[in-house]
């Protein structure tokens, strides 16, 4: 046989396999629920993960992605998908803490030093641990994301140590551990679902609120916020959560096209939100928002502000899952010196 003849037969034989693995697939349409807009990074990892179905599906499995809180807030939509009446939600773990009270390790003040810590964790063992956990809550996730560090934004003064929180009445995620962590900062914490937030702040029924700074951005609370301190005070993961009802529907093939275009979608997303970090504050600086660092000496007085939390949070998480994390970390610490 001449050597083009081999190369159509080799292209043939690809085609025939490329037809036989779409056969596997169903055509089908993902309804997914997120509650950034369209730009925050969130939703470049959403479009990653979108083409990489189609693409591996053969354009049979479709995402059709609903931003805004469109379907409901991350409480609500993550109800839907536990029940099976919605597939996908993108959400931070954090609104998940009632249904799966183990992921308030995750919500721990100053838990993770780096992004770099808190990949190695959630990618790894630990992260993979809570798998049975998800599942048990009707859920199934497929990668972790990130929102990213937190940071506190208000309308009263700048936060270079805890003490400038007192007396600030802050929104916070329907959580205890950020409402014990607020209260122990000093401020008055107040629980608000995020769709709540912006207009809570804007008609001042609260001072202030904590978010990463491309949600701050992203969600424009720079038009009713003045200050932004870097307080990195929390990491916020991020969970790619799937129906077990209807992921349970799926083909073993479409099962693993999900997952491994979420870790795809993962790493797209992380990239362009770890990239885009100084752009932001540089863009909320020109917003007129005021940025302040905290020093390192005041992180650390914030730190031993905050160390009854963990010793509460330990007994209702429980203390063999903090002390996993925690043995993860010094692992990862020792490994990096």
């Amino acid at each position: 046989m001449t050597a083009p003849r081999i190369r159509l037969a080799a292209m043939a034989l690809a085609a025939l396999a490329t037809s036989a693995a779409h056969a596997q697939f169903e055509a089908r349409t993902v309804r997914v629920s997120s509650g950034v807009t369209k730009g925050h990074p969130i939703s470049f990892g959403i479009t990653k993960m979108t083409q990489c179905a189609a693409d591996k599906s053969g354009g049979k499995l479709k995402l059709r992605t609903y931003y805004d809180g469109a379907l409901g807030n991350d409480t609500t939509a993550s109800q839907q998908v536990r029940t099976g009446s919605l597939d996908m939600v993108l959400t931070s773990t954090a609104p998940l803490v009632g249904a799966i009270p183990q992921l308030a390790v995750f919500d721990l003040p100053f838990l993770f030093a780096n992004e770099r810590e808190a990949d190695q964790v959630l990618d790894g063992k630990v992260g993979q641990s809570f798998e049975p956990r998800f599942e048990e809550a009707g859920l199934v996730n497929l990668a972790y994301w990130e929102n990213g560090f937190r940071n506190v934004t208000n309308s009263k003064r700048p936060v270079t140590r805890w003490e400038d929180l007192q007396g600030v009445k802050m929104r916070v995620m329907q959580n205890k551990v950020f409402l014990d962590t607020f209260s122990a900062l000093g401020s008055n914490p107040t629980p608000l679902a995020f769709s709540e937030v912006y207009s809570a702040l804007e008609t001042r029924t609260v001072d202030g609120q904590e978010n990463p700074v491309a949600l701050i951005e992203n969600m424009k609370f720079y038009e009713v916020q003045k200050y932004l301190s870097l307080t990195r005070h929390a990491y916020s993961p991020l969970a790619v959560l799937f129906s077990k009802k209807q992921f349970d529907k799926l083909s073993p093939q479409e099962q693993g096209v999900m997952r491994e275009c979420a870790v795809a979608g993962r790493e797209e997303s992380r990239r362009v939100g770890r990239e885009q970090d100084a752009t932001v504050i540089a863009s909320l600086k020109k917003q007129g928002m005021q940025v302040n660092e905290v020093s390192p000496a005041e992180l650390q007085r914030m730190r031993d502000k905050v160390k009854d939390v963990y010793q509460a949070q330990a007994k209702l998480v429980g203390e063999d899952i903090v002390n996993e994390v925690h043995a993860e970390l010094q692992r990862i610490r020792a490994a990096a010196k």
